[in-house]
């Protein structure tokens, strides 16, 4: 297979476990930049422009690893690939409902998939409101498009919350209110997906005095069993989002467990290192079949 990896750089375990992988098992593998490519509309072929050259025609696959501050234009390209019959373990229309933290809740609302109780608005005149159709405080204030655990805040009292919540209104910020899971205890659930398999699961627990249980905020992780309901979350999550490939955060509440976020593009060094499962392996025969398949629809 001739595999590109849509990622900002080389040097980025996530992408460099990829490249590995795939050159192991005898691929041919090229990192493309997303931020650097251009498209071309109008008469003729849609073109995708990278370093001067027209790269649409070039790949069988493609595995996006889009950051949060270019999704929208990392998913254009995505799209573009999409259109002219590339695989991706992402979906373009995925990657953008699950960057945005609200879409994704609604969705999952709509499919019955167990959230936590969630308030958006963007009324600044009824705080006192959303606060109370929580139970008032303490609540959970996140950006609607926040990552590794970066703006979300834990407001202990209605005082710290009205505050936090009129400086996001005067900033013209997205956010939303989440009930807070005392009983979680600073700890959550990411369960990786590759295709319709849960290939790894790790439990993630934030420091001591710290709500956030992200890696990059200082957490720490082990493995995690789960439940049969949690694998049902997690396989529904990404099917709903169609990322066929993804990372589904859970929290454990004494409702049973809830889906938080998910995550188009999940990183792998925390979770290898904590569950020693080769995921970057999983993603590439992920791959290998689904593009056999796909070969022989063809040749038929």
């Amino acid at each position: 297979m001739k595999i590109f990896i849509l990622s900002v750089g080389e040097n980025i375990y996530s992408t460099q476990r990829l490249v590995e992988e795939a050159e192991h098992k005898g691929h041919s593998v090229r990192v493309i930049n997303h931020t650097k490519c251009s498209v071309k509309l109008g008469s003729g072929r849609p073109q995708i422009i990278f370093e001067g050259e027209n790269i649409i025609d070039k790949p069988d696959v493609i595995i996006p690893r889009i950051g949060g501050s270019v999704s929208r234009h990392g998913a254009a390209i995505v799209k573009e690939f999409e259109m002219n019959g590339v695989f991706s373990t992402a979906r373009s229309l995925g990657i953008l409902r699950a960057q945005n933290k609200v879409r994704t809740l609604q969705i999952m609302n709509r499919k019955n998939v167990p959230i936590p109780q969630t308030v958006f608005s963007i009324n600044p005149k009824n705080i006192d409101e959303q606060i109370e159709l929580l139970g008032g405080p303490p609540v959970i204030i996140k950006l609607q498009e926040g990552t590794q655990g970066l703006g979300v805040i834990l407001a202990e009292s209605k005082k710290s919350a009205k505050s936090i919540m009129d400086t996001f209104y005067n900033m013209n910020a997205s956010f939303m209110l989440q009930e807070f899971i005392e009983e979680s205890n600073g700890e959550d659930i990411r369960a990786i997906v590759v295709g319709n398999k849960v290939v790894a699961a790790m439990k993630r627990k934030g420091e001591v005095g710290e709500f956030r249980s992200n890696i990059h905020r200082g957490g720490t992780g082990e493995v995690a069993e789960l439940t049969n309901r949690e694998v049902k979350i997690a396989l529904q999550a990404t099917k709903y989002l169609s990322l066929p490939v993804a990372g589904v955060d859970m929290i454990r509440s004494k409702k049973g467990s809830l889906l938080i976020e998910v995550n188009a593009s999940p990183g792998l060094q925390g979770v290898e290192a904590y569950t020693k499962v080769n995921i970057a392996e999983h993603i590439i025969k992920f791959l290998e079949t689904n593009v056999r398949k796909k070969f022989q629809k063809r040749t038929r």
